[in-house]
């Protein structure tokens, strides 16, 4: 279906992945006008087996930002939602969508095991996220990022600090120093330095473990987060770039940058601040917006994986493709099956019965 949040140009459904669907006998419907974000026109639906119509009479409709009130009125009982849902928000829709009777599927509640992988939504929009958020504090910095030799002098690379080492952040940490940066990580959880290392960065220990279920950073005590604000105050002041991608589900985001680390960061100094949309990592943070404070330059974007929609949109539809074949039984009918874990614990809202042909 055609998204309807501002600024929200993906798609959840990209053709190839369509053809791939009718191939297995799945007959698939896309509102008019569903791909235009993403740069996609009705026609290469149609070409890859797709007719165009009314989407929420399907029984299986998928998006990717959180339905509306208004869109949830739309969906039929009985039918099935996927799509990113916000479970954790206090304004979340799911008692909207109890109360509509509609089963639903929240992709971030997918649990971070080896055969989910390739279902994870939240870990291939990350990276979408983590790539842009340096080549927007690229543009926005007056320095460099590679060391350059020339006639007139040799100029020193940019030194980029990304905090928060998720998929976001390692993806930040290789894409800086792909641009000639000299990258260095931080993250509560110790046992990511090694992955830090991998991709050819360096690793701010701190002495702080704060590893929490689910491959997540559990909150910090008012000891710990003390001893890291200090530590972190004096580390930042040494970077051009700092780049934080530090979040909690359900909670907050902790603040890592405060006023006054960014107070003392050198004049043309860069934050990129990727928790924008639950408060910001740093305490100068204007949500959506990119302001100088102090002569530092605070860019807080919103929905970044949105402004690379077709690449963000093809990766998102092979994670949705996924979920929907394992809720398929081999006659092609939707029968998930909640002893899977997978399929368990990413339904937020559940029907009586969920045996029918499948349409999406």
């Amino acid at each position: 279906m055609r998204e309807t949040n501002e600024g929200e140009r993906r798609v959840a459904l990209v053709p190839k992945v369509v053809a791939a669907l009718t191939g297995k006998g799945v007959r698939v419907v896309v509102e008019a006008g569903a791909g235009l974000g993403a740069l996609i026109p009705d026609q290469l639906y149609v070409d890859a087996g797709a007719s165009i119509g009314d989407p929420y009479s399907a029984d299986v409709v998928v998006k990717v930002a959180p339905p509306s009130s208004a869109e949830v009125r739309k969906l039929r009982r009985g039918s099935t939602l996927i799509g990113f849902l916000a479970p954790r928000n206090a304004d979340t829709i799911i008692p909207e969508l109890t109360a509509a009777g509609v089963q639903a599927f929240a992709v971030e509640a997918i649990p971070r095991i080896s055969r989910a992988q390739v279902m994870d939504a939240l870990s291939s929009q990350a990276n979408v996220a983590g790539y842009k958020a340096v080549l927007l504090a690229a543009s926005e910095s007056t320095r460099f990022f590679p060391m350059l030799t020339t006639a007139a002098g040799t100029v020193k690379p940019a030194t980029v600090l990304v905090l928060g080492v998720g998929v976001a952040g390692l993806q930040a940490l290789a894409t800086a120093k792909r641009l000639g940066g000299r990258a260095t990580g931080y993250d509560v959880r110790p046992e990511v330095a090694d992955q830090v290392r991998s991709v050819g960065a360096q690793w701010l220990d701190l002495g702080i473990d704060a590893a929490g279920e689910g491959g997540y950073a559990r909150e910090l005590t008012e000891d710990e987060r003390a001893q890291q604000q200090a530590a972190l105050e004096k580390a930042i002041s040494t970077f051009d770039v700092v780049i934080t991608t530090a979040l909690v589900p359900g909670r907050p985001a902790p603040k890592l940058v405060t006023a006054a680390a960014a107070a003392g960061m050198k004049p043309g100094s860069v934050v990129v601040d990727l928790a924008g949309e639950t408060g910001g990592n740093c305490e100068l943070t204007e949500p959506g917006r990119t302001v100088v404070k102090n002569d530092v330059i605070i860019a807080s974007p919103l929905n970044l994986p949105a402004t690379m929609p077709e690449h963000a949109s093809e990766l998102y539809s092979k994670n949705i493709s996924a979920l929907i074949e394992l809720m398929l039984d081999d006659a092609g009918a939707l029968a998930p099956d909640f002893t899977d874990e997978v399929l368990a614990k990413s339904c937020v809202t559940r029907t009586a019965d969920t045996t029918v042909k499948a349409d999406a």
